[in-house]
């Protein structure tokens, strides 16, 4: 398998205002000078904590509850596992390590466009004992092939960005798990602590975003996906974004003034969404006499009123926005929001700086079981003061799944190209299920406007008055 060299710096961006800055990912020192031992420790620390998150949601629940399909949106949890597996063989070491086949009768079981998810629990899966027994034998090569990698030479290798992608397909199953879990009936088999308490936000309700030119998406960070790529300039009006995002309690003022019975708050297709399968709340959500109560991990709790809104569609964010007299933003917006820092003109790599994630910045990596309050982790604000850009809640935007200017596909077609166009939806920020290996400032996520399982919320935004 042969790929063209990779870009290593953004350098070569000469949009007047627009400054760059690019580091390796977890090293803090510029990606060309980090060398082969800080990069495999990065790439040995990313897949160790993917695959005890793995084993976490794995060994959590029983056999049977590891074969059932709790959704015919999911997975059965144990085609995630071997999945898992299967791309790290495929990739590691097969691409990168020349070495045969370990199982080529189950690639097309694990192949995620080969199967659709509804038909997957009537495939002869490996049964869990084996599932797991295979993705222990893969990793254990795979360390071996660590230790001697050459992190030069190829756009596949160059950085360790092939480590990297398969970290971050692990811990994205790992959401897609955790999700699962959340849809999955009985007892709570998770355990996590709740966020620190936090006043509350007493903060602006919004931000002004000025407009202007600002460096969108990446040409140097190491392992960014090919939908993040290329860094180009692009030109934002001035605008008005929420200081943090849209609270249960801000959502419930929506329900209880008839939102959901109001058809001038939603779109053609938003309506006749809502009308066909009768949504009058978030997912999850039931209303027990005078208060909302809600299912979590196998816990029914009442509605935080504080916590950002979660488990909403497009189409239900989209009608909310109207509602309270706003939109949602591009992402254009979004990122600028997230990244623009209006004293330099440069484009960091998180709101906060270009130093990776901490507790103090962020709610990621499932070290909590739900979004912290609104307005929490003030060390992690943008530059202009907006909090929570990154964690607690993945962020639906305006903008439909498209490829960038100068986009080119890679490793392989499947993983973005074959979903851009309208039917997808632009997701930013990451939540709290998300690790910090697979979040960044650049970082897209998209889905179906109808989509409520994911862990989703959004804020509101508004062009400034002329």
């Amino acid at each position: 398998m042969s790929a063209p060299e990779t870009d290593t710096t953004d350098a070569g961006t000469t949009t007047p205002g627009v400054a760059v800055g690019t580091t390796t990912a977890g090293t803090g020192v510029p990606a060309a000078e980090a060398d082969a031992d800080t990069l495999r420790e990065r790439a040995l620390a990313s897949l160790t904590t993917a695959r005890a998150r793995t084993t976490l949601l794995t060994d959590s629940v029983d056999e049977p509850d590891l074969v059932a399909q709790h959704s015919p949106l999911m997975s059965p949890l144990v085609w995630d596992l071997a999945h898992i597996g299967n791309q790290e063989e495929l990739w590691l070491l097969r691409a990168v390590g020349g070495r045969e086949a370990m199982r080529p009768e189950i690639d097309t079981l694990y192949d995620a466009f080969e199967h659709p998810r509804s038909e997957r629990p009537s495939l002869p899966l490996l049964p869990p004992a084996e599932a797991r027994r295979y993705a222990a034998e893969v990793r254990g090569r795979v360390m071996d092939l660590l230790e001697g990698a050459d992190f030069h030479g190829t756009r596949l290798t160059e950085a360790g960005f092939v480590f990297g992608m398969i970290a971050q397909h692990e811990q994205q199953h790992d959401e897609t798990m955790l999700i699962t879990h959340q849809l999955r009936k009985g007892p709570a088999v998770l355990a996590a602590p709740d966020p620190e308490p936090a006043p509350p936000f007493t903060g602006p309700a919004e931000v002004l975003v000025p407009g202007g030119p600002f460096l969108m998406g990446t040409s140097g960070e190491p392992w960014a996906l090919d939908n993040e790529r290329p860094a180009h300039a692009r030109e934002v009006a001035p605008f008005w974004i929420d200081t943090t995002p849209v609270t249960n309690g801000a959502y419930q003022a929506f329900i209880e003034d008839g939102g959901y019975d109001t058809e001038r708050w939603w779109s053609p297709r938003g309506w006749a969404h809502v009308r066909q399968h009768s949504l009058t709340a978030p997912l999850y959500w039931r209303r027990d006499g005078g208060q909302w109560l809600r299912r979590r991990f196998g816990t029914t709790e009442a509605v935080p009123a504080e916590e950002p809104v979660l488990h909403v569609c497009w189409y239900e964010a989209d009608a909310y926005a109207r509602w309270a007299g706003r939109r949602l933003p591009t992402e254009a917006e979004w990122e600028k929001a997230a990244r623009f820092d209006p004293a330099t003109g440069r484009s960091r790599r998180y709101p906060w700086g270009d130093a990776d994630p901490g507790p103090e910045h962020a709610n990621l990596g499932q070290r909590h079981l739900r979004p912290a309050p609104a307005g929490s982790y003030p060390a992690g604000a943008s530059p202009l003061g907006v909090r929570q850009l990154i964690g607690d809640v993945w962020e639906w935007t305006s903008s439909d799944f498209l490829p960038y200017p100068g986009f080119r596909a890679y490793p392989y077609e499947e993983y973005s190209q074959v979903f851009f166009g309208p039917d997808h939806k632009v997701l930013r920020g990451g939540s709290f299920a998300v690790d910090p290996v697979a979040c960044r400032g650049t970082f897209r996520n998209w889905d179906y406007p109808i989509r409520q399982q994911i862990f989703s919320g959004f804020r509101t935004a508004r062009s400034e008055a002329v």
